[in-house]
């Protein structure tokens, strides 16, 4: 999530919270807010434990990237030069297998799939599907099957 994010959900637990300081019932907070009972009460219990200050937002969740943003760079230029370039054969498509083994080889860290992907999203790489066409593919046969032989077999 942005900060951006973070900051108005921040402001709406802000806004839970001077309620609460109010009396307000839970349902009554999580129908203004249009959020979940659960949430309400969660807020709630952090409130009167830790006031305000504990309502504050804890900033961006999950784990940091292993991988600083010099590696972040020196990974990039290295993608731009292609998997042949570095041992994969002369197939030139980076799969997230292989961008994982690349990030392995060179700075020792290993990456999930999952992980490979959101490294190459971090780095402007976006799933291209390539189209796979055979050899043999006429398009005009195609083209003609299409609208003469497909009529006359769908009466």
């Amino acid at each position: 999530m942005s900060a951006r994010g973070r900051a108005k959900r921040e402001a709406v637990r802000h806004q839970a919270a001077g309620w609460f300081a109010q009396g307000v019932s839970v349902s009554e907070v999580a129908r203004r807010l249009r959020v979940s009972q659960t949430a309400v009460y969660g807020w709630r219990k952090r409130w009167r434990a830790g006031g305000e200050q504990a309502l504050a937002s804890k900033g961006p969740g999950g784990s940091r990237c292993r991988l600083d943003e010099g590696r972040l760079r020196r990974l990039a230029d290295v993608l731009q030069e292609g998997p042949a370039a570095h041992g994969f054969g002369s197939d030139q498509r980076w799969t997230l297998a292989r961008v994982s083994d690349l990030i392995a080889r060179m700075f020792r860290i290993r990456y999930t799939l999952r992980g490979a992907a959101n490294i190459m999203y971090r780095l402007g790489w976006s799933v291209q599907v390539p189209a796979h066409r055979a050899v043999e593919r006429d398009d005009a046969a195609i083209t003609t099957w299409r609208r003469e032989t497909w009529p006359a077999g769908k009466r």
